[in-house]
């Protein structure tokens, strides 16, 4: 749980890292002599492969993939032969038209000792590293992590100053209010005065209401700094059509591989609207790949995706729902107290017992709330609400 933790903080886009490590993967497979050389990083259900060289892959199901045995080490996994080894005779890689033969892998291992990936090299003939090499590659691991953690750095940098932007409206906002309603009075004893000839209220009351419309003017300018980027991407170009795409270019094929019908919706009028994308990515993709599991072929899952606006505030909804084989109260009850332990899918898949866990995790650090509603064999849907 902790590794998977480790990895969901680093809140990465796997469909948008391939140019930062370009030159690395090349590298990779030019110090092995390989044919292929992969970046993967494994999620709680998921192998994404962030950057190749020679094959080009995306994703696998974690179960199916061989660098989840390179993460449960220390040091390096190899395998001389795929085709001869009984744990991966029978996956795609091994047959044709790929015909794979030589796996070599190094954990990416965080400064706090979690494997979150591997880096990877393969063949199609039979290989044997020598030392040299393998201490190349182990470098190459090394250099993965830093760029891996600097991304991150940049992220979270990023996010600072979208909260600064943020924190400067709402200051206008606040000053606003009141200074409009000092301006009214002041009008209201302006008119009064007039009436009652108060010269020396009147001067006062003069001078009040000048410095409070500079003031006033001062807000009006912030606000209007804010307004002319109204509807345009702000930060990082986060919004719900930018989500919706990310989503369906990231789990797409798992429905597809699956043969289900995977729909994910937003409202046109909110879709431009920024957003933070902080954990989205992983508290989404985690339930719907957790649908997809426990959906049987031929089944759907239906993302929905709103933004409801009041005042200076967004709250974001997420529902994810699914055909699929429902869950009993016992399991509602689990997965809402962090409990929740890993069971099969309905197309024989594996389980970890993690994903859930980190959903009801990463909701809870955003201070957002999970609810979950769910007859068994009719399906189950999870609403996410998250005060953006």
């Amino acid at each position: 749980m902790e590794r998977i933790i480790t990895l969901s903080d680093y809140d990465l886009d796997y469909s948008g890292l391939e140019n930062n490590f370009k030159d690395i993967i090349h590298l990779a497979a030019r110090v092995a002599g390989t044919e292929i050389s992969l970046i993967n990083l494994i999620d709680s259900f998921t192998q994404w492969s962030i950057a190749h060289h020679g094959l080009e892959i995306d994703q696998m199901p974690r179960e199916e993939s061989v660098c989840q045995y390179t993460i449960m080490g220390d040091d390096h996994f190899e395998v001389e032969d795929l085709s001869a080894d009984a744990r991966f005779t029978n996956k795609f890689y091994v047959d044709k038209p790929l015909s794979l033969r030589y796996y070599f892998g190094i954990p990416l291992k965080t400064s706090t000792g979690f494997n979150i990936g591997a880096l990877c090299v393969l063949d199609t003939s039979f290989k044997k590293l020598t030392p040299e090499k393998v201490e190349l590659l182990k470098l190459i691991a090394n250099e993965i992590v830093n760029r891996l953690n600097t991304i991150k750095l940049l992220q979270e940098l990023k996010s600072k100053l979208n909260d600064a932007k943020e924190t400067h409206k709402r200051v206008a906002h606040d000053i606003r209010g009141p200074l409009s309603g000092i301006i009214g009075i002041s009008e209201i004893i302006s008119e009064r005065g007039n009436e009652n000839q108060l010269d020396e209220v009147m001067d006062f009351v003069t001078l009040i209401h000048k410095s409070s419309r500079s003031i006033l003017d001062l807000a009006d300018e912030i606000l209007t700094e804010e307004k002319k980027r109204l509807g345009e991407p702000q930060g990082d170009g986060f919004n719900l059509t930018v989500f919706k795409e990310k989503l369906e270019k990231l789990y797409l094929p798992q429905a597809q591989n699956k043969g289900i019908a995977l729909n994910i919706n937003n409202d046109p009028k909110l879709a431009t609207i920024p957003i933070s994308k902080n954990k989205l990515l992983q508290i989404v993709g985690n339930l719907i790949s957790n649908a997809i599991k426990f959906t049987p072929q031929g089944g759907s899952v239906i993302v929905d995706l709103d933004l409801a606006l009041e005042m200076n505030n967004k709250t974001l909804k997420i529902t994810v729902s699914d055909t699929g084989e429902g869950l009993d109260e016992g399991a509602i009850s689990n997965i809402l107290n962090g409990s929740q332990t890993t069971s099969q899918g309905t197309g024989g898949e594996s389980g970890y017992g993690f994903g859930l866990a980190m959903v009801k995790h990463l909701v809870d650090s955003l201070k957002g709330k999970m609810e979950i509603t769910s007859e068994e064999g009719k399906g189950a849907k999870f609403v996410i609400t998250i005060s953006q």
